[in-house]
């Protein structure tokens, strides 16, 4: 820890190319929850920010949404998006962006969908999905990419099938998704420039206006007319809710749901005796399931603004002042999960805050942890042997990212 600065420690935030090197963000952030835990960030291209990385102060700065807001700044942007926003609004509008009492109702309108009786539904159609991954699996012969082969393509059939999509969507869906999270990876940036960013939304809504005027027209029982036809105070939503609501299913439904995946399949083969632990006690499929989400945390951070001075661990922040809240740090405090770093799919208790804390809490946290059951607990019993088959490639971005690449060699059990 005595090479790097506190300083240095701190850019991690802001920087796309430290969250695709796991070992020097996490190394980053043990200085900073050791030294400095409440940091100012300034960082080249953003708006300066305080940096939350201890999981005690992420719950308590999510347990006070009056004080700390999600609006004007829910997420870390680029300077030249953040003036834009504040000038024109933003071209989203989604439940991140929102506070009560948008946020209650907007939630209200998709909240009975994500409940246990609603998903129980989807039981079905996940062991299906899940098979027909392990088929595919043994299809490829032994070697696949299982970041691009399996865990890309499982989740986003899930959420086609809720949102009551074609599967012939499924491309369009994918890459439309990579270009939004992944904007500041080259690999799946449409461009560079604040136009760049913008047009990929204006896809996703020029997508997602014929499908509402579909479902107005011809409402089935799927999620998408719930949401085309959704009414508060007894008026359908404003265009750009709509658009905005029916993007971030889409999108944050599935592109999370795959780096756990992935980032759980790596760690089962970093981890050989946690593989067989597993194989030798599926009742332990739960408890794994959750530290899969805990060690990749898809979701790196959220930003909340300061509605009045507030102390926390003896720092003063200021009424207007941006906290990015670091749920990969959080996710790995010492003080909470003895020995962090550690994959452990016995690990109880897990308090793992990856699908954040209080009214904002994920709305398809039950969805993703039954989707990731459903796959390894058709995928796990299966493995005979799997070891890397190439170097495994993390998404370069700050807000959501997980593997992009994971190659793999294995044998199947019958």
């Amino acid at each position: 820890m005595s090479e790097m600065t506190i300083s240095e420690a701190a850019q991690v935030f802001a920087s796309p190319q430290a969250y695709a090197n796991d070992e020097y963000f996490h190394r980053a952030c043990d200085l900073l929850r050791a030294e400095q835990p409440v940091v100012w960030v300034e960082a080249e291209g953003v708006y300066p920010f305080w940096a939350i990385t201890k999981h005690a102060d992420v719950l308590e700065i999510e347990a006070r949404p009056g004080t700390f807001t999600n609006a004007p700044r829910p997420v870390l942007v680029p300077k030249e998006d953040d003036d834009a926003a504040a000038q024109n609004g933003n071209p989203l509008r989604t439940l991140i962006y929102m506070d009560d009492p948008d946020h209650r109702a907007y939630r209200a309108i998709t909240a009975e969908w994500f409940l246990p009786k609603s998903m129980a539904r989807l039981d079905g159609r996940l062991a299906e999905l899940a098979k027909a991954s392990v088929a595919k699996m043994k299809s490829l012969g032994g070697t696949c990419d299982f970041a691009r082969d399996i865990t890309m393509q499982y989740p986003l059939q899930v959420i086609l099938a809720i949102l009551g999509l074609p599967d012939s969507d499924y491309d369009r869906m994918l890459t439309l998704t990579q270009e939004l999270f992944g904007q500041q990876d080259p690999e799946f940036s449409r461009g560079t420039t604040q136009e760049d960013r913008n047009a990929v939304l204006m896809d996703f809504f020029a997508y997602f206006t014929a499908l509402t005027e579909d479902r107005r027209a011809h409402p089935t029982e799927d999620l998408a007319s719930v949401i085309a036809n959704a009414r508060i105070n007894g008026e359908l939503l404003p265009i750009l809710e709509v658009m905005s609501y029916y993007t971030i299913i889409a999108t944050a439904g599935h592109d999370t749901t795959s780096s756990s995946i992935a980032g759980g399949m790596l760690e089962l083969i970093k981890n050989p005796d946690q593989l067989a632990r597993l194989q030798n006690d599926p009742s332990l499929m739960a408890s794994a399931v959750d530290e899969m989400i805990r060690h990749t945390s898809p979701v790196k951070h959220f930003i909340r603004t300061a509605q009045e001075d507030y102390s926390i661990r003896g720092v003063h922040i200021r009424k207007g002042d941006s906290v990015l809240l670091s749920y990969s740090s959080a996710n790995r405090d010492e003080d909470v999960f003895p020995d962090p770093h550690k994959f452990d799919v016995g690990r109880t208790p897990n308090k793992q805050i990856a699908f954040g804390f209080g009214v904002h809490f994920c709305l398809g946290a039950m969805l993703a942890r039954m989707e990731l059951k459903a796959l390894f607990s058709v995928v796990v019993p299966r493995i005979g042997s799997i070891a890397l088959n190439g170097t495994p490639e993390l998404t370069q971005s700050t807000f959501v990212s997980g593997l992009k690449r994971l190659p793999v060699t294995y044998t199947l059990r019958p």
